[in-house]
């Protein structure tokens, strides 16, 4: 069992705790990923670890196989999704890969652990005139309401929508990660990517208006150089772009309950019917694998075949 004495942060025994600092760091530092996702990591690994301390295992050594699926099958009995169980199947394969490869384990054993498949169900999404008359809403209110609240939701709304944008990387947006003269913004993305969107004139018009009189008006000595404000000043946060995403659909009549990545979904689907090639849409998506970009194509599929059916006579 693992030894009593001093418990750290994680509930985990010294030893066991410094290790997984020890890992996370290197998640941070040398594969840059992001802090929510090597803060998934860790949750799921205190899991596994307290998991292990109850089977009796007392080192890394003693970790074998038949103990991770136990831990797997654990999860499951407990109603986890399948979505989850994967992940933390995965985090840890990266894990013990990880301490085979720096000596604190003489042999890997979650090389032959398997994830559960995922079943892939079709995201659901917004049709092109919805979001049209939705992002047109925005837009009057801005005449209508006045005021930068307005001003600073309209311009949201286009850029995630025209970009398809993660809310994080739109939340994450300096001034001058703006570039009128080529028409594109520069986002970094998961693992600090950087990468350029291409962001229609509608979309530059919104976001040129917001950062005039507008944003001046809510900036503060806390706003820095980003590019969207919360009514203190301070960068936006993700909460409230998802507000607002939320209630700008609300208000229209039969659209579907989504948040940013609705419209990121709607993005993508909308430019694949339009004619873009997949390659195109998984670098403006910024998709690391076009087996991720490839579930739009799935999406388009369905719409196409209930339009089929719905409207052919010999369907």
């Amino acid at each position: 069992m693992f030894q009593s004495g001093h418990v750290a942060e994680t509930g985990l025994p010294p030893q066991f705790d410094a290790l997984l600092s020890g890992y996370l760091r290197h998640l941070q530092g040398q594969r840059s990923l992001a802090k929510h996702t090597v803060r998934a990591y860790r949750t799921d690994l205190v899991n596994l670890f307290t998991h292990l301390g109850r089977l009796g295992i007392d080192s890394l050594d003693a970790v074998d196989l038949r103990a991770l699926r136990s831990w797997l099958a654990k999860q499951h009995t407990l109603g986890h999704a399948r979505a989850t169980l994967q992940r933390r199947a995965a985090a840890a394969r990266m894990f013990f890969a990880w301490a085979h490869e720096t000596g604190h384990v003489d042999a890997d054993p979650a090389v032959s652990l398997r994830s559960p498949k995922i079943m892939r169900t079709l995201p659901p999404t917004l049709e092109a005139a919805t979001a049209a008359q939705m992002l047109n809403y925005a837009v009057a209110a801005v005449g209508e309401v006045g005021g930068p609240v307005a001003a600073r939701n309209a311009a949201v709304l286009e850029v995630l929508y025209a970009t398809g944008i993660r809310v994080s990387e739109l939340c994450g947006l300096d001034l001058a990660d703006l570039d009128r003269a080529r028409q594109v913004i520069r986002v970094f993305g998961k693992g600090s990517k950087e990468r350029t969107v291409p962001i229609g004139r509608p979309a530059l018009h919104a976001v040129e208006v917001w950062v005039g009189k507008p944003r001046a008006q809510l900036v503060t000595a806390e706003s820095g150089e980003a590019m969207f404000l919360g009514e203190r000043g301070k960068r936006i946060d993700p909460r409230v772009v998802r507000r607002v995403v939320h209630r700008s659909l609300q208000m229209m009549e039969g659209a579907p309950d989504l948040g940013p990545h609705g419209l990121r979904h709607a993005m993508a689907t909308h430019l694949l019917e339009g004619g873009a090639d997949l390659r195109s849409v998984q670098e403006m998506l910024g998709h690391a694998s076009l087996a991720t970009t490839q579930i739009y194509t799935h999406v388009t599929n369905e719409r196409l075949r209930s339009a089929f059916e719905q409207a052919h006579p010999r369907a």
